[in-house]
């Protein structure tokens, strides 16, 4: 297992990461967009594999499993002291092999790697108006060049680039059980107003951070309320629903009673469309194939446009109305 003191000379002290999370809370950078610190420390946890080969059988199990063993070399025609050497052998060789794959340094470097292009790869194919995460690299680019050509990590801040900063993401990942191949990566943003997120996924290690980069782009880019856009040269602020971000209700009249309970009102049909038009991670709400509550006893039916998407509840036969109140 690679030692913690090992994995934290190539990385910055945490210390001084939390102060910079601190630091930046005094940042007149604007609050939408999370600069993140561009070093993701990654910690080797326990080896599910190895534990599983230990525990996943009883000892009584392992026994039997080894004399099955022990009895297929033998109907081979080995001598006794020939077969139980030769399972002992290969024992030891998947042991080598599997040490051979974890020794040295690389895998978080894999790990943060894949994180950056699958996150970037996300922004490039739906390329939302505003980008509201990027991992920032506050030192100079030729600092940054001299720690690549001496293959470190980056390390060196000043009170000023601490002030660019809004957060640090750090991660453990472990050998998955199983045995196949897999890495379980749990993932951790630290963000300066003292909020914590935690992400996690298992699978290979050249693809497990595009699960991760998923779930990180989903939390941070989709539409966070209250969300104020600017429709008709007039600004409309998206409350969400009393209780939640979208709300259901079995008829649109409660969900208008709802909103009227948070001094707030359901959306007109044109904005609706506006905010679907937005999408989900530019500010607005997608309409998707869902049924939306109008004012009025009304719902909008996105699917049912001829002639009109607005309909009454009986015409499309459905008790999954959705809502969210405006102001």
């Amino acid at each position: 297992m690679i030692k913690l003191s090992s994995v934290l000379r190539r990385m910055p002290p945490f210390g001084l990461v939390l102060a910079l999370a601190l630091y930046a809370g005094t940042s007149a950078r604007a609050a939408a967009l999370l600069s993140l610190w561009p070093t993701v420390p990654f910690i080797r946890g326990q080896d599910l594999c190895q534990f599983q080969d230990a525990y996943g059988k009883s000892r009584s199990e392992q026994a039997l499993e080894m004399t099955r063993r022990l009895k297929d070399v033998l109907a081979y025609g080995a001598q006794a002291n020939e077969a139980l050497d030769s399972l002992l052998a290969m024992d030891a060789l998947i042991d080598k092999n599997r040490k051979l794959a974890a020794t040295g340094f690389g895998m978080d470097m894999t790990l943060e790697a894949s994180l950056k292009a699958a996150l970037d790869g996300l922004y490039r194919e739906i390329n939302p108006k505003e980008r509201k995460l990027v991992f920032i690299n506050p030192a100079p680019l030729l600092e940054l060049l001299r720690d690549l050509r001496t293959q470190q990590r980056q390390g060196n801040l000043d009170l000023k680039q601490l002030a660019k900063i809004s957060g640090f993401a750090w991660g453990t990942y472990a050998y998955g059980p199983g045995c196949r191949g897999d890495v379980l990566v749990s993932m951790h943003v630290e963000l300066a107003n003292g909020a914590s997120h935690s992400f996690q996924a298992q699978g290979r290690p050249e693809s497990v951070m595009s699960m991760v980069a998923a779930q990180i782009f989903q939390q941070f880019q989709r539409t966070q309320f209250p969300s104020v856009v600017s429709i008709h040269q007039k600004s409309l602020t998206l409350l969400g629903a009393p209780g939640s971000p979208i709300g259901m209700a079995p008829t649109p009249a409660l969900a208008e009673s709802a909103c009227k309970a948070s001094r707030a009102r359901l959306p007109l049909a044109d904005e609706y469309e506006f905010l679907s038009a937005l999408g989900d991670w530019n500010g607005g709400v997608s309409l998707d194939h869902k049924l939306w509550a109008l004012a009025d006893g009304h719902v909008l039916a996105p699917d049912l446009r001829n002639p009109s998407p607005v309909r009454h509840p009986e015409d499309v036969n459905s008790n999954d109305i959705y809502f969210y109140c405006v102001r």
